[in-house]
């Protein structure tokens, strides 16, 4: 189902059933979520966080248990709560070169949900843009840099900017400062026609 690297940290997805699980608006949420709180959370913490009903919410938190995203989480002392958490802090999703078409399809439906609701959320910003504090205006981009380089070169820019992302990371920085904000990092680096 889902091929865990050698730290704890990232999971590949190439199953086409896995995909298809988390090809979901509110399954891609929760997955979110859940990979930036190291304790987890429960359904009726995620249903807020989705906007969906604690027993849809459950739901969802089943199917992604069934695929191997998430798993219960200890109990926070109360046992009736049942806490769910990620099974890694991040996932990619690879079906391969040589997919089997069902694969192809089952990642690009996955990675197309995944980007509406990136451009979901850069819609929402331009349309609140002018009402936020001026630093946070300022220090926002969206940008598109068209770059000549090479696939050894593209693969070192990918390394560098994980790295550069990895101290700011929601699960892992313990101490951030005051005024720290959530931010969403999209970024893509792919090869034009």
């Amino acid at each position: 189902m889902t091929e865990p690297r050698a730290e704890r940290r990232g999971v590949r997805i190439s199953d086409p059933q896995v995909m298809r699980a988390l090809a979901h608006p509110a399954r891609l949420t929760i997955m979110e979520h859940l990979s930036s709180l190291p304790e987890g959370a429960t359904a009726t913490e995620c249903a807020e966080i989705v906007g969906q009903s604690p027993s849809a919410t459950s739901y969802h938190l089943r199917e992604l248990a069934k695929a191997g995203l998430v798993e219960p989480a200890p109990s926070r002392g109360d046992a009736r709560e049942r806490i769910w958490r990620a099974v890694s802090s991040s996932w990619s999703v690879d079906a391969g070169r040589d997919a089997e078409p069902d694969a192809v399809a089952a990642q690009t439906a996955l990675v197309e949900a995944w980007l509406a609701r990136e451009l979901d959320r850069s819609r929402a910003w331009l349309r609140r843009a002018s009402a936020e504090p001026p630093e946070w205006y300022d220090a926002a981009r969206l940008f598109d840099s068209q770059l000549l380089i090479t696939a050894e070169e593209l693969a070192e820019l990918n390394d560098a900017v994980d790295r550069l992302l990895e101290p700011y990371r929601k699960r892992t920085r313990t101490d951030p400062p005051a005024g720290a904000r959530t931010v969403s990092v999209h970024y893509k680096a792919l090869p034009l026609e």
